[in-house]
């Protein structure tokens, strides 16, 4: 899948319109409380700056509905433009809308090396029709085309660099790069970096492949496991989907958290696994989920009185051996209540191991989401190969499906 990046545009004194992913968490009051987001996505900014480019960036935030721009206020993207601006240590304009007179009066005023972020993209409904209901609505494909239009209008070259919703079909990811006609539509360094990871790293790895996979429900880890099963050596399993995949081998699970209508799922998972399909030894249980409380290691069936909360020390010492003789690791999932300690153990062991593996020349790629949130709060996000901004976007990429937000990109 290799696409066209912004390296290979001439940008000088043109409009480069930008489509970043600055979903960042809030706090109540509307504080930025982590802005990496924004931080991967500098690189290609600085770099249309350097060139003499003017930048108009676009992204979501939230989920506003689109419907009542009084009540989708609370989502306004400004507190990104003023954080961007602190990290480039020069102002970012801001409009507060995404199309129309104002923002076409903004665009136009940028000068070259200038940096305009408009106003939360999902203010409109047309950014989140479906291209399925808008193929059997010509009133909604309409909609959508003359939203998609008025951004495209705005610049002459356009750039994905948001890999976090790649997987969707939004106005702003593929309806936009439709309307640009025959104007440059390229890729960012970021999404530039998840392509190359998730993409070449994944499909073509060094062996021994092993794929760590973590997180609550084993639904949502279906086709993922499914798909790596086909280039795997070995899969770990870890998280709370671990007690469904306990309950499916017949064990008792206590007050654990289970899918009990995905038992089956699992069942079938585990005979198409079959050695390939690691499960933890051992588990660290508790009464209750709070930080501090009183723990037991289980090995076999958890006690009616109990739930499941980390992987047990057993389980990590046989973890790290087979990921100290892996040569590609790929991690999506933590392995517990990682924010609640003492059932952060496994989660961090499991991170440093990686770490270690990068060490030692091993390909580290850690999907989005949870994994990417601990591996943060470890500090050792600069000590792995790769740490992907998408969460249901990697998922997505893993399993193999075709993304048509990069897929209308010009290729390489």
């Amino acid at each position: 899948m290799a696409k066209k990046t912004i390296a290979s545009v001439d940008v000088k004194g043109k409009t480069v319109l930008m489509r970043v992913d600055f979903n960042v968490p809030q706090d109540d009051s509307g504080n930025i409380t982590d802005d990496r987001r924004i931080r991967m996505a500098m690189p290609t900014i600085q770099h249309v700056i350097k060139n003499g480019g003017k930048v108009v960036l676009m992204s979501h935030l939230g989920r506003p509905e689109g419907k009542d721009r009084a009540a989708d206020a609370k989502y306004t993207i400004k507190p990104c433009a003023d954080r961007l601006g602190k990290l480039l240590g020069k102002p970012v304009k801001f409009v507060g809308d995404c199309v129309g007179p104002e923002v076409q009066k903004a665009v136009a005023s940028l000068q070259a090396g200038e940096v305009l972020l408009i106003e939360n993209v999902r203010f409109y409904e047309a950014e989140q029709i479906k291209d399925k209901k808008a193929k059997d609505d010509p009133a909604l494909a309409e909609k959508k085309k003359s939203f998609a239009k008025q951004l495209a209008d705005l610049a002459d070259v356009y750039v994905n660099d948001a890999f976090g919703t790649c997987h969707r079909d939004n106005a702003s990811m593929l309806t936009v790069p439709q309307q640009m006609g025959g104007k440059p539509k390229v890729v960012g360094f970021l999404v530039k970096k998840e392509l190359e990871y998730l993409g070449d790293s994944l499909n073509s790895p060094k062996r021994p492949f092993v794929a760590i996979l973590g997180g609550k429900k084993v639904s949502d880890k279906i086709g993922v496991i499914e798909a790596l099963l086909k280039k795997c050596d070995t899969i770990l399993i870890g998280g709370a989907m671990q007690y469904t995949f306990m309950l499916a081998q017949g064990r008792k699970t206590g007050k654990s958290l289970v899918e009990a209508d995905k038992v089956e799922e699992a069942k079938r998972l585990l005979q198409l696994g079959g050695s390939k399909l690691k499960l933890p030894v051992d588990v660290v249980c508790a009464a209750e989920l709070k930080a501090g409380v009183a723990t037991k290691v289980v090995e076999g069936d958890i006690p009616d009185d109990l739930s499941g909360f980390d992987i047990g020390p057993k389980t990590v010492a046989e973890y790290k051996k087979i990921i100290a003789g892996a040569k590609t690791i790929a991690w999506n999932g933590p392995m517990g209540v990682f924010e609640t300690k003492p059932f952060d153990t496994g989660t961090y062991a499991i991170a440093h191991a990686l770490v270690d593996a990068t060490a030692r020349g091993a390909v580290t790629v850690i999907g989005g989401g949870d994994s990417a949130a601990a591996i943060e709060q470890a500090g050792l996000t600069d000590k792995v190969s790769h740490v992907s901004t998408g969460g249901g976007a990697s998922l997505e990429f893993m399993e193999g499906k075709a993304f048509k937000a990069v897929d209308v990109l010009d290729e390489a």
